[in-house]
């Protein structure tokens, strides 16, 4: 059989991988509700069990950096994706606070290293093709966390047993993994003391702390819709718990729209343009949804911040491997893990901050506060931009510099 050219580029494979991790992360979340009734445990308390997957997730990313840059991007893809969602059925087996904090550890861990060597990947078939597809791979995590998110809602609506809907996510997962794993292009290995010069460097590149800034906050913004926009439908909207899954539903579907169109809209506009003004879109709609006690806007709200933090993530993933890349055109993987360890610290922090902020205050107000943080995007954005180009200058000075000597 002749494989297409997608295939061969492993553009659809890891496109396919992109959903996959949406689905697996997607899937979870939504029933926070059902394990905090679980656990019995209130917003502050919730906040900090949450706490362990933020805490899986960045402790895991730089690591997984290292893992792809040594043993490949497929390798990495494996096994994270099989431990990831081998994680979600112990979700259905915890019954108290510290419990659920240590099995979502794994489940961070895993789902980070599943997201930072996919973002190598992707990386990796962007370079082969010439096209700036992140966005686009990144609209496949998103229609799979929309297709986590319903699958949420209708076992929330049908009142499932946790126990067999982890099951089945679990079953499912390893059957897209094993029928696509071959077909995900490797990066190729890097020797030791090459890993540790460029480590040593990146810790000394303003550029890479900025562009993980921009991801630092997007990632407060996309991981508080995700923990805690079913808790504030619920609570404070007087949404059903299926209503409240399917606000997480709408965030997904309007970020995956928008960047179906990223190939596109990236060529025309570029990367800062986009980011200053999906920023102060996302925090509009956040603060739309925070002070409008209208249920149907509250929707409005949500569906108008995912579009507007949808770049975000796929330009960061993209600017940090292009920092990375050698002379050879590869290479990348620990900058992407660095920047990613970076925003990972946002759902490290976002949740029991907002937990907090909650528990003094309303979750009316938290989601607010998420809505400035959305705004604090623009800013960097503009500052990342000014520190690549200084950083492009050095590198063409130097070279000219020893072409001289």
């Amino acid at each position: 059989m002749i494989r297409s050219r997608g295939q061969r580029s492993g553009q659809v494979p890891v496109f396919v991988v992109f959903m996959l991790n949406g689905v697996v992360s997607g899937s979870w979340a939504p029933r926070v509700p059902a394990l905090a009734a679980q656990i019995g445990a209130g917003p502050g308390v919730l906040g900090l069990a949450l706490f362990g997957a933020s805490l899986g997730l960045a402790a895991s990313a730089s690591f997984a950096g290292r893992m792809a840059a040594q043993f490949g991007a497929r390798v990495t893809v494996l096994v994270s994706a099989v431990v990831s969602a081998g994680a979600l059925p112990l979700l259905a087996l915890v019954r108290t606070p510290l419990q659920l904090g240590v099995v979502l550890v794994l489940v961070g861990a895993s789902i980070g290293s599943f997201d930072v060597s996919m973002n190598v990947a992707a990386v990796t078939v962007v370079r082969r093709l010439r096209r700036p597809l992140m966005p686009v791979f990144h609209a496949g995590f998103s229609f799979g966390a929309l297709a986590g998110s319903l699958a949420a809602a209708l076992s929330a609506g049908a009142h499932a047993d946790l126990r067999l809907y982890f099951a089945l996510i679990f079953v499912g997962s390893v059957a897209v993994t094993a029928g696509v794993i071959r077909f995900v292009p490797a990066e190729e290995r890097v020797d030791a003391a090459a890993r540790g010069r460029f480590d040593r460097g990146m810790l000394r590149r303003p550029a890479l702390w900025l562009i993980g800034g921009i991801a630092f906050f997007s990632a407060v913004v996309e991981g508080s819709n995700g923990d805690w926009s079913a808790l504030f439908a619920v609570r404070e909207r007087g949404m059903s718990e299926a209503a409240g899954a399917l606000m997480f539903s709408v965030f997904c579907l309007a970020m995956a729209v928008v960047r179906l169109f990223g190939e596109r809209v990236q060529r025309r506009y570029g990367p800062v343009r986009i980011l200053v003004v999906g920023s102060l879109l996302a925090g509009v709609g956040l603060l739309t949804a925070a002070i409008v006690p209208v249920a149907w806007l509250t929707y409005v709200g949500y569906a108008v911040a995912g579009g507007g933090v949808a770049f975000s993530f796929p330009i960061m993933a993209e600017l940090a491997g292009e920092a990375g890349r050698r002379g050879d055109g590869t290479g990348g993987a620990r900058e992407i893990g660095f920047v990613t360890s970076i925003a990972y610290s946002g759902f490290l922090l976002g949740p029991p901050l907002l937990g907090a902020i909650a528990q003094l205050t309303t979750l009316s107000v938290a989601v607010g506060f998420v809505g400035l943080i959305a705004m604090l995007i623009a800013p960097v954005a503009l500052a990342s931009a000014v520190a690549r180009r200084r950083e492009e200058t050095l590198i063409v000075t130097s070279s000219e510099e020893a072409a001289s000597c």
